[in-house]
C-alpha cells in the first residue's frame, strides 16, 4: 500500500449486514494491513442514554454513541498509536466484555452507523462506502438479530424500529448514500460488491 493510512468508511443502516460484510472483508488482510475501527463499542453508558416520550431508551440517535472519543481513537491511530477499547456487550447481561486492541495500519476501516453523518470523520476518509438493503429485509434481519443476539421481545423490536430505528435512518444515514464512493446492494448476496472493494483497497 502506498500511503501511510488508507482510510475507508462503511455505513449502512441497522440490518443492512454491515457485521457480516466487514468479517469477510478482514479475511483479505492480515492483522498487520488491516485495522477496523467500530463504532458500536462507543456507546454511552445507559445512564447517560435519552428516553422517548414514552420512556424507552433511544439507542438509534448520534447521542447514543460517543462520538469524541471515537474521532479521537481514529487520530490515535492515525499517529502510529495502539488503542485499547472494551468491546460493547449491547446491554446482554450473559455477555462478557472482551477487550479489543486496535493497533495501527496501512489500511483503516471506520464503521458505523454514524460515520458520515460526522463532519470530522468524514474529512478523514480517503473512500466511502455504503451498504445498501431494502426496508422490509433490514426489518426482518433486526428482528432475528435482537431475538437471538440480545433479548428483545418482538413488540421491543417493533417498536424501536418504527419509532428510533426508521426515524434515524431518514435523518442521520440516507442522505449520505447520495455522496459515497461505493454502494453495495446486500439484499441477497454482497460478493461482487466485496471483491470490487478488496481489489480496489490492495492498490492503494
Amino acid at each position: 500500500m502506498k500511503q501511510s493510512h488508507y482510510t475507508v468508511g462503511i455505513s449502512g443502516a441497522s440490518g443492512s449486514g454491515k457485521t457480516s460484510f466487514l468479517n469477510e472483508l478482514l479475511q483479505y488482510f492480515s492483522p498487520e494491513q488491516i485495522c477496523l475501527v467500530s463504532l458500536d463499542n462507543y456507546y454511552r453508558p445507559a445512564q447517560f442514554q435519552t428516553e422517548d416520550k414514552n420512556g424507552i431508551i433511544n439507542f438509534d440517535v448520534p447521542q447514543a454513541l460517543d462520538l469524541d472519543l471515537y474521532f479521537e481513537d481514529v487520530q490515535k491511530l492515525w499517529q502510529g498509536l495502539t488503542v485499547l477499547r472494551p468491546e460493547y456487550t449491547f446491554n446482554n447481561p450473559e455477555r462478557k466484555a472482551r477487550e479489543i486492541v486496535m493497533r495501527p495500519a496501512p489500511l483503516l476501516l471506520v464503521e458505523g452507523l454514524y460515520v458520515f453523518h460526522e463532519e470530522r470523520l468524514r474529512q478523514m476518509l480517503d473512500l466511502k462506502v455504503f451498504i445498501d438493503v431494502e426496508d422490509h429485509i433490514r426489518l426482518k434481519r433486526r428482528i432475528l438479530r435482537d431475538k437471538e443476539e440480545r433479548g428483545y421481545d418482538l413488540d421491543d423490536v417493533l417498536y424501536r424500529y418504527e419509532y428510533h430505528v426508521f426515524p434515524a435512518y431518514q435523518q442521520y444515514i440516507a442522505p449520505h448514500r447520495y455522496t459515497c464512493d461505493l454502494v453495495i446492494p446486500n439484499n441477497h448476496h454482497f460478493e461482487k460488491g466485496l471483491a470490487v472493494l478488496v481489489a480496489f483497497c490492495k492498490c492503494n
